[in-house]
């Protein structure tokens, strides 16, 4: 498994995630991953779930950088939130 950096730059108020590091098999899914890592009923986050502002809308905004490897298990490793 990857470890990614993803990061956004969409929302950055107060309330919302600007990075997070992740476990991934490929960086396509580490795009997929919400920081929130609470969605585990097979929709992807970036549909209606009452997080738009608090991430990306799309994983097509989100950015994603390879920074390592770890037997770990796909998710979230660590996230940073801009709590209000």
């Amino acid at each position: 498994m990857n470890i990614y950096l993803i990061t956004q730059n969409i929302n950055n108020g107060y309330d919302t995630y600007d990075s997070a590091v992740v476990a991934a098999a490929s960086l396509r899914l580490a795009k997929e991953i919400h920081p929130s890592d609470t969605f585990d009923n097979g929709e992807m986050w970036w549909k209606d779930h009452g997080y738009p502002t608090a991430w990306a809308k799309h994983p097509d905004e989100v950015e994603a950088e390879l920074i390592g490897t770890t037997d770990r298990q796909e998710g979230v490793v660590l996230a940073s939130f801009n709590a209000g």
